[in-house]
């Protein structure tokens, strides 16, 4: 029988609250938005019709409300899947480990992660302002070598970009993994497009910009772009998608990544009208979340 968790592994403030989130378990919902910008948070909760949690530490900054009837958690990762490690692990521990006691519930609680983001388009047929919803993510980072995580990969998906871009001797290795089909239908419409979405670990050099830094793999992007697997091309680049994935079907739980593309890398265009089409992305999220079956 596995111990109970000790002190330096679940670690929890004076008032109760998980260590980073600072939140408690009553505190969250079974359906949560997730975004990578502290101030993005508000930009979700101004459409609920009301508001009953507002926490926040660090770049971590939640709104637990009521929409249309539905009770919904909107909370930030701030950037890249080293905070997706903390928030997911944290959000899990609040609906699944027992405080008290410091040992996993018997009955699991199966939470529904919805990403909205901003993210950069490599193909040249996906323009600026448009949604588009992450069927695969494809990690650059190493977040799932940490995890036992064989069984959860779309290995076939792996395989074939392994050997489209033979990137080994740059020590690169990238993983994959599936959104939650059912979870995604929810979302789907003519208004939304799909793609894979590859995760970098960082924003400049891992996505192939130059500043003053040269970067080591000068045919980043237009590798990418030229792959295909079963009719499936690599869409857009961001920085958290592939970690959620990863991290959320690991732990029993279900994802999908909404992005809002704001910057076609081929092109050079970046939107000159951002804010909008985040805010319409967001409405879009909500109004698709209110029909929908979630509780």
């Amino acid at each position: 029988m596995k111990a109970s968790l000790s002190n330096s592994e679940l670690i929890l403030n004076a008032d109760g609250s998980i260590y980073h989130l600072n939140l408690l378990p009553e505190d969250i919902s079974s359906i949560i938005i997730t975004v990578g910008d502290p101030e993005r948070v508000p930009e979700v909760s101004k459409y609920f019709d009301s508001i009953e949690i507002r926490k926040g530490k660090r770049e971590f900054v939640t709104h637990t409300g009521i929409y249309a009837g539905k009770r919904i958690t909107a909370i930030s990762t701030g950037i890249g899947t080293d905070n997706i490690d903390i928030v997911f692990n944290e959000l899990d521990a609040l609906a699944n480990i027992d405080f008290d006691s410091r040992d996993t519930k018997s009955e699991k609680i199966q939470l529904s992660f919805i990403r909205i983001g901003t993210s950069g388009s490599i193909q040249p047929d996906i323009p600026i302002d448009t949604f588009l919803m992450s069927s695969s993510g494809i990690g650059f980072d190493n977040l799932l070598h940490f995890y036992e995580s064989e069984h959860i990969k779309n290995t076939a998906l792996e395989l074939a970009l392994h050997d489209h871009l033979g990137w080994e001797q740059h020590n690169i290795h990238p993983y994959a993994v599936d959104f939650d089909k059912e979870l995604g239908d929810i979302f789907d419409s003519n208004r939304i497009r799909l793609g894979a979405t590859c995760t970098n670990s960082g924003f400049y050099g891992p996505q192939g910009r130059t500043l003053r830094l040269k970067p080591s793999l000068k045919d980043f992007n237009e590798k990418l772009a030229q792959f295909s697997h079963k009719n499936l091309r690599i869409t857009n680049l961001e920085m958290e998608t592939a970690g959620i994935y990863g991290l959320a079907k690991l732990l029993g739980h279900r994802a999908v990544s909404l992005n809002a593309i704001l910057a076609n890398r081929v092109t050079g265009e970046f939107s000159e009208q951002g804010h909008k089409t985040v805010d319409e992305l967001i409405q879009y999220t909500l109004n698709c979340i209110a029909n929908s079956r979630l509780v």
